[in-house]
């Protein structure tokens, strides 16, 4: 049985060291902080008995479980990563433990009244009577995706000391920088060698996705032309007004806060204005190829249509493809969802599969050759001061990788 004070302790140890990374960055990983946990990670497994223990010069860490049937069977893979969302500080994250949840309301910061209310976050009430982890309200936590990492570092020491669970050889994989969408960039799927692998990047307990955004970035720049406003008339060019205008020229419905399910969005989520030059940076995002490549049309249309409204080049857009639907490399081999499933079925977890308002790093490595559907890790409210993660959740989900290990070891090599 797995211990819950073991993955506390795991758990808090992890989410202690500060990983946030940057955007802006031009290295992998994108921060020099982020080796502090990742050093920590692999000298970790190899404490475990993991073999093969490597961590290469981008911070990438892979090891592997050997074998213990006397037949071939399938290798499998369990990744998750060890960076933070720059969206919210992940810096001096100090996790408050909640026992036997009551369902009421969880003070984090009396003093400056940040408060985590069911009134607002529903979910609480589904763990009532459960251990929560929450902030102190000063940072994000680090449950994405710390607790993934948990799961698989405790999973991977308790199939070590039950070798009466028998597994074929299990292969573990730790990322960078996959907030800032890196993170299977520099991934060597030959070295990882997996038939397939799962990400542990979930939410609710329960979760099973193989179905992603697919998503791009896009840059719009608009160029103005300052002059003393006191004698600005007919010369002054304000850049912003520009701005405004394609912002409100794109459908206002189709944005994060009016969207659901397989509704795809522009997220306008930094502005950088002067009179002079403003930057716009959206991310676009839909499930649909084909409404995916007409959203990314829609952004050049309205930038074409205004520059030839106000003058030729006053408006210019970098668009960038980031990442597409695993669900197109997962389908033909469907079975990986399907052991999955069984696994959690196996444990007394219902599924709920869904697709993912997002990506993970199993999106890409979908596409690298590695399908690589994503388990729930447990957390809740990701990227913010409200994040939070009940303990029982990673209980469960590391539960469901030795069910998943237990099951494929069943498999032939080439079932």
């Amino acid at each position: 049985m797995i211990e819950k004070q073991q993955i506390i302790d795991r758990f808090i140890g992890y989410v202690t060291i500060d990983t946030e990374s940057d955007p802006e960055s031009k290295t992998t990983p994108s921060t020099e902080k982020q080796w502090d946990l990742a050093r920590k990670l692999a000298t970790e497994l190899k404490e475990i008995g993991m073999t093969d223990v490597s961590i290469d010069d981008k911070a990438y860490i892979m090891a592997t479980l050997p074998s213990n049937v006397d037949h071939e069977v399938p290798t499998i893979g369990f990744i998750s990563h060890f960076d933070t969302s720059p969206d919210f500080s992940g810096s001096n994250v100090n996790p408050q433990i909640i026992e036997n949840y009551d369902g009421q309301d969880i003070v984090l910061d009396k003093q400056k009244n940040i408060v985590l209310s069911p009134d607002y976050f529903e979910d609480l009430l589904l763990y009532k009577g459960q251990t929560l982890i929450t902030t102190d309200g000063s940072s994000l936590l680090g449950a994405d995706d710390k607790a993934g990492i948990c799961e698989i570092v405790t999973a991977m020491e308790y199939l070590i000391k039950h070798p009466e669970i028998k597994h074929g050889p299990i292969r573990v994989g730790f990322t960078p920088d996959e907030e800032i969408g890196r993170g299977a960039h520099h991934f060597d799927v030959k070295k990882f060698g997996a038939d397939w692998a799962y990400t542990m990047d979930g939410s609710q307990i329960g979760e099973l996705e193989y179905e992603n955004f697919n998503a791009a970035a896009a840059k719009v720049i608009f160029k103005g032309r300052i002059v003393h406003p006191g004698y600005a008339k007919g010369k002054m060019v304000n850049s912003m007004y520009f701005a405004s205008e394609f912002i409100h020229a794109l459908p206002s419905r189709e944005r994060p806060e009016h969207t659901e399910h397989y509704e795809g969005f522009f997220h306008l989520h930094q502005i950088d204005g002067k009179v002079q030059e403003t930057t716009l940076q959206y991310i676009i995002r839909d499930h649909d190829r084909d409404k995916f490549e007409a959203k990314k049309e829609l952004v050049l249309q309205v930038a074409s249509e205004l520059n030839e409204k106000y003058g030729k080049d006053i408006i210019t857009v970098e668009i960038k493809d980031q990442y597409f639907n695993m669900k197109e490399k997962v389908e033909p081999v469907k079975f990986i969802v399907d052991i999955a499933e069984d696994a959690m079925r196996q444990l007394g977890i219902e599924p709920i599969i869904k697709p993912i308002r997002g990506g993970t790093d199993g999106s890409q490595l979908s596409y690298m050759g590695l399908p690589c559907p994503n388990i729930f890790a447990g957390g809740h409210n990701f990227h913010g001061r409200f994040e939070y993660v009940p303990v029982e959740s990673m209980v469960r989900a590391t539960e469901v990788i030795c069910k998943i290990a237990e099951i494929t070891a069943n498999r032939e090599k080439n079932d």
